[in-house]
């Protein structure tokens, strides 16, 4: 039977290896097959290696980058209810004599922030009752605006923006797939509302970095800075090599942070010392959120998650 049978491969040339024609003779042009001595081919190349190394040096880290985040975020809150407790009369002071606020208005306003900034704070870390603990702060923010009467200082509005976007990504970070509260009513799937959530977050973080090019005096390393800084700011807001972008923010950010709002080398009796400590726990919160963007990713509606469907 076996002699009858021939299993081997037909000899001669009328062979072909693809008879039906489907099989596609010509040269890849994928990223792979490209021209290694390209510009843009070595530029994605060495790109590439710096994610990897990136990825795997950050790797012992990533299972404590949403604590950190989380933590960093709030600790601007923790640091104004303190300064609120320490410097009590002369907050009350400010408020009626500058802001006109009836005596024991201002008791109320004081007390009610410094509570909701302690209890929501506390709720952030431990990850309890999120969506109340955002809202709480993010309602202190901007009743604090209101009352300090900071609302309409660009600086001010600025770094709050960045605030409210790292609360937003604390916000994302939280949800999970939940059942809808009342069956056969239309609303927002969970996933969605992270993605929304993720983008507001993504856009309004970068508005800190927009102010620190807006403003001061500039030079020639502030320029090259700013040029850097805002194509990583631009690559957050689309998410396109969203993570990468952020850790460069994260960096920058920080070191910017020692060197120019270094409240410690200030006398403690000098009125910038103040400023520059809120302004470092501020910016401190700020980069949490961005901590936590490298964690997450940059969510459903970014150029990374849309390049994964082609």
């Amino acid at each position: 039977m076996s002699s009858r049978i021939s299993i081997a491969r037909p000899q001669g040339a009328s062979f072909s290896p693809d008879p039906h024609g489907i099989g596609n003779s010509r040269p890849s042009s994928g990223y792979r097959a490209a021209d290694p001595e390209t510009p843009v081919d070595k530029l994605r190349y060495y790109a590439k290696q710096i994610e990897d190394y990136v990825e795997i040096y950050t790797q012992p880290l990533k299972p404590h980058l949403p604590t950190i985040g989380r933590f960093m975020i709030i600790v601007t809150f923790l640091e104004d209810s303190l300064r609120i407790v320490t410097q009590w009369g002369d907050q009350l002071w400010y408020l009626q004599k500058h802001r006109h606020f009836p005596w024991g208005i201002s008791h109320i306003f004081l007390i009610l922030n410094v509570i909701t900034m302690l209890v929501g704070s506390g709720a952030v870390v431990t990850k309890r009752h999120t969506e109340y603990a955002v809202a709480g702060l993010l309602a202190v923010v901007l009743i604090q605006g209101f009352g300090y009467g900071l609302i309409f200082d660009l600086n001010f509005f600025l770094r709050n923006l960045s605030v409210i976007g790292g609360l937003f990504m604390v916000f994302s970070d939280s949800m999970i797939s939940r059942k809808k509260l009342f069956a056969g009513i239309p609303s927002i799937s969970e996933t969605d509302r992270r993605k929304y959530f993720l983008l507001a977050g993504r856009v309004l973080l970068i508005f800190l970095f927009l102010g620190f090019i807006f403003q001061g005096k500039w030079s020639f390393g502030r320029a090259i800075l700013s040029i850097f800084g805002l194509v990583a700011c631009i690559m957050v807001a689309v998410g396109f090599k969203a993570k990468w972008s952020a850790s460069f923010l994260v960096i920058t950010l920080s070191i910017f942070n020692v060197a120019v709002n270094n409240w410690w080398s200030v006398h403690s009796a000098h009125p910038a010392r103040d400023f520059l400590k809120y302004d470092f726990f501020q910016t401190l919160s700020i980069v949490g959120g961005l901590i936590l963007l490298v964690n997450m990713g940059p969510g459903g509606l970014s150029v990374d998650e849309k390049k994964k469907n082609f």
